[in-house]
């Protein structure tokens, strides 16, 4: 099984070609971007609960000549980029639509015709309850706009690229304020790993699942206590036992009692481990829809929230599950949030030589459990974190944390939090202060944690041959992964 045929991949760019149309010419059309947008109506939508298949916009020409859409842009209300940074529709070149005729854009994938295009995306673009379709010139000025639902365009203008009362371009930064608080919620699993992300408009992301042998009850458990009853987006970082061991029974929990899963996310490197195998029949099962993601790509998130994918790279990047563990970068606000799953020092290296400033956090999922194959003082240095996070058991069989990253972290003055400790760790904020909550009370001094962590040495793990346990899957055995 390789990446091409494990899923469908995520589609950020869409090619369409040949949809000019054969009446009119550029030549003959109105081109001018006001007169352009005067002459052009929304005159249907279909956003309401519908799958990206059946969600369209449909635009009419009014004037009495045809009009020339080349390089214009469709967006919603988020100005530049539509919900979750994915790219606007761009009409083809030379598109014009004919005095009296309309053109639907659909945003699924399809066959485009005179009249007919498609954003290619397999995720909504409209919010269903109130939102605002806007045309874009080729010079980026707003040329129309139209809001359906409880929304107020006098009130939407700053959230998108929209000319003032004085002319010039403001691309509604400057005096604005983000609102709500985002929650992320580091579950004590023992030696595994399991995140769950509470957005500010209440999207879920739920980021690994824990250690097989739990087969996810530790979770669900949590989230239940959390009033969780969906999981928007579901991450698995990469494909070992100890971080999707719980996906399977997460996935039957809230597809049969709660409000379901929205999108599974996967690195694309898979697994013949049975746990692997099991998660997927179970993705199967439910026909949860399974992205493989990889640098470059956003989650499809509401609100000011964003989720940058840093890895795994683009194309083959070789089999090997850790290294190629989906990295991503939460932002929201002035607050930044990295998570690097298991990533090793070779691939921190080149995260800092690829991505440079853009690592740099408030707060620091510590790579690999904590294990001294990672965090290394490069990658340390580059995010420069003020807080970091470590998820493995006290007793961890495998040392972690290592005492060597501990001693990094002491050497920064890092505050940090350790699940074998302080039991579950909440990280609140509100896009500018920071609040920490744990479950039990423990200094956060990194040498107070290295002098209370278990004898146990963290030589090179990853060239330790992780012992095979069964897995009680058809007396399969799956590995119990560090």
């Amino acid at each position: 099984m390789n990446r091409a045929i494990l899923v469908v991949s995520v589609a950020l760019l869409v090619v369409l070609a040949g949809c000019a149309s054969d009446i009119g010419s550029p030549e003959n059309a109105i081109d001018d971007s006001q007169t352009v947008g005067n002459a052009l109506e929304v005159v249907d939508m279909n956003v309401k609960e519908v799958s990206p298949d059946e969600e369209y916009v449909v635009l009419e020409n009014t004037a009495d000549e045809s009009v020339d859409l080349s390089g214009f842009e469709l967006r919603d209300r988020e100005g530049g980029q539509v919900d979750g940074g994915l790219s606007p529709f761009s009409f083809p070149s030379e598109f014009v639509l004919e005095s009296g005729e309309t053109v639907k854009i659909t945003t699924g994938e399809g066959d485009p015709t005179d009249n007919e295009l498609y954003w290619g995306y397999n995720v909504n673009i409209w919010r269903d309850d109130g939102d605002v379709v806007r045309l874009v010139d080729d010079n980026d000025q707003v040329v129309l706009e139209h809001a359906y639902g409880d929304i107020d365009l006098a009130e939407s203008e700053s959230d998108g690229d929209v000319e003032g009362d004085n002319g010039d371009e403001s691309d509604g930064l400057d005096g604005s304020t983000i609102e709500g608080e985002l929650e992320i919620h580091h579950i004590d699993v023992g030696q595994g790993d399991s995140t769950l992300i509470v957005t500010p408009a209440n999207e879920t992301i739920l980021i690994d699942t824990g250690d097989w042998r739990e087969d996810g009850s530790e979770v669900i458990a949590y989230l239940e206590a959390q009033g969780i009853d969906r999981i928007d987006h579901l991450v698995a970082t990469h494909a070992d036992a100890d971080h999707i061991g719980g996906h399977a029974a997460v996935i039957e929990h809230f597809e049969t009692t709660g409000e379901g899963i929205g999108t599974a996310y996967d690195s694309g490197v898979p697994s013949d481990s049975a746990t692997y195998g099991n998660y997927l029949d179970t993705v199967d099962e439910y026909d949860v829809e399974l992205l493989i993601v990889e640098s470059g790509d956003e989650l499809p998130l509401e609100g000011d929230v964003s989720a940058q994918v840093m890895n795994p790279p683009a194309g083959d990047a070789g089999s090997d599950v850790n290294d190629n563990s989906v990295v991503l970068a939460l932002e929201f606000g002035d607050f930044q949030y990295l998570a690097p799953g298991d990533v090793d020092t070779g691939v921190e290296q080149r995260l800092v030589d690829e991505w440079e400033n853009d690592l740099e956090s408030d707060v620091y999922k510590a790579g690999h459990h904590g294990s001294s194959t990672s965090s290394s003082d490069a990658f340390v240095d580059a995010i420069d974190p003020e807080t970091a996070i470590i998820s493995s058991a006290y007793d961890s069989q495998y040392g972690h944390p290592s005492d060597e990253v501990l001693e990094r972290f002491a050497a920064r003055e890092i505050e940090t939090y350790w699940t074998g400790v302080h039991g579950d760790i909440v990280v609140r904020t509100d896009g500018t202060s920071i609040e920490v909550e744990t479950e039990e009370l423990f200094s956060t001094d990194p040498e107070d944690i290295l002098a209370d962590t278990p004898d146990s040495d963290d030589e090179t793990n990853s060239l330790i041959s992780p012992p095979l346990v069964a897995s009680g899957i058809d007396g399969a055995v799956a590995p119990a992964m560090g």
